[in-house]
């Protein structure tokens, strides 16, 4: 059984993003996989500095360095701010990269990166969905050793997108998140073996 961790790169309550992260993982369920759906929200992250770094790693940033090594495939679900992905997104990703000095086992920055497989989404009320900030995203993933999915799925037109329970409406975007959902758990089961 894949275990597949599901996060959008928003806090905001009522984000598309995280809408669609819940899409996808309840797709995934239905799949068989087992899936964690991580709020960023619940971790106390601060602004990445490198003088507090100094000070010793703020304690949620190596539960998030857990979480992300604990799962072998991963789903991004990213918002798209000026043509690209958000702060919130950038800055959990630099923390979670950044090496843990005196510890053996988190001394290595790409130790919850390397050999992961990322399915890319992203919801936007634009007519792109938010495909900026995913052509963004994968070159930064890449170079975290990550392995990025060729399938990736941008929802335009978001806000009229989902219906009063949370669901897409349209059996095509149903059938786009769920082409990515597959492709991470196929190559998710592949790489792990």
């Amino acid at each position: 059984m894949t275990q597949l961790l599901v996060f959008a790169g928003s806090t905001r309550q009522n984000s598309y993003n995280r809408r669609l992260a819940q899409v996808a993982a309840d797709l995934a369920r239905t799949a068989g996989a087992s899936v964690t759906l991580l709020e960023l929200s619940d971790l106390k992250i601060p602004l990445y500095n490198a003088d507090l770094e100094a000070q010793g790693t703020p304690a949620d940033v190596l539960r998030l360095k857990q979480i992300l090594d604990d799962h072998p495939a991963w789903i991004i679900c990213s918002p798209e701010y000026n043509g690209s992905y958000t702060a919130l997104l950038k800055n959990t990703l630099d923390w979670a990269s950044s090496p843990v000095k005196n510890d053996a086992y988190w001394s290595d920055g790409s130790k919850p990166f390397a050999g992961k497989v990322v399915g890319l989404l992203s919801a936007s009320p634009g007519a792109l969905g938010g495909l900026g900030s995913l052509n963004h995203l994968s070159p930064m993933l890449l170079a975290l050793q990550c392995w990025v999915c060729p399938q990736k799925f941008a929802l335009g037109r978001a806000g009229d997108a989902f219906d009063e329970t949370g669901r897409l409406k349209a059996e095509s975007h149903q059938a786009s998140v769920a082409a990515v959902v597959d492709q991470v758990l196929w190559a998710g089961r592949r790489l792990a073996s």
